[in-house]
């Protein structure tokens, strides 16, 4: 009752203290879920990490090759640009409120709560992190303050996508010369600092016109309901 419905300083200890609980529940599930995985199915498992382990290890050689030749390439030309993205894995304490399914506390190490990040989950756009009374707290797409830059269909329309508290997102503010269409996908741009260009955030439903704009309803791809681990963009650059 506390953590819900009392001011932000009587909040701020009850959401410390309670996540804190959580944090311990989370720790301990997980450890008797892996005891009992190694336990029973550690061959099977040895087995499935490894071959994931030789892609994942692939990929990553690949594209830390192709970040140090664009870093060459930039101090060939003499510039102060740095190609240098980092990503962290996060983990999912609980919602923030009972009834909203939008908005979620998160466990985040050395987190600076001055700044706003991306969230991702497999690959696809799941919302942002905000502050709040100094804690993570992940806005999902569908969120009403969830919002992030985005292109639209294969001109790359500008356009700023945020939620509506509903089940599509709404991608606001595309120029009107633009050609936008349903069955346009809509990516990151990056512009806003917050994600990597070309992620996937959804596709265009319909759309309309309005005071010299357009606006785009969009179907997201994230759509997942048990959220457990997501990945949060420290850096871009």
């Amino acid at each position: 009752m506390g953590a819900l419905y009392y001011t932000n300083t009587i909040q701020s200890p009850f959401i410390s203290s309670l996540n804190n609980i959580k944090i311990y529940y989370h720790n301990t599930t997980e450890f008797v879920e892996n005891t009992i995985n190694k336990h029973f199915f550690q061959a099977n498992k040895i087995t499935e990490l490894e071959e994931k382990l030789q892609k994942y290890e692939n990929n990553h050689l690949v594209i830390k090759q192709l970040a140090s030749e664009v870093n060459d390439f930039f101090m060939e030309n003499n510039s102060t640009l740095k190609v240098d993205p980092q990503v962290q894995l996060v983990r999912s304490i609980s919602y923030q409120k009972f009834a909203d399914q939008n908005r979620i506390w998160l466990e985040i190490d050395d987190y600076n709560s001055s700044k706003v990040y991306g969230l991702i989950y497999k690959e696809l756009v799941a919302g942002i992190v905000i502050s709040q009374n100094g804690k993570a707290l992940g806005l999902l797409n569908r969120d009403i303050k969830s919002s992030y830059a985005v292109y639209v269909g294969d001109e790359n329309a500008p356009g700023i996508a945020h939620g509506n508290s509903a089940k599509n997102l709404i991608v606001k503010f595309i120029p009107a010369w633009f050609n936008i269409k349903v069955g346009d996908e809509v990516t990151t741009s990056s512009l806003d600092e917050i994600f990597f260009k070309g992620l996937k955030v959804g596709v265009v439903i319909s759309v309309t016109k309005s005071q010299g704009y357009q606006n785009a309803v969009v179907e997201p791809y994230y759509k997942a309901n048990n959220p457990n681990y997501f990945h949060m963009i420290r850096k871009i650059k």
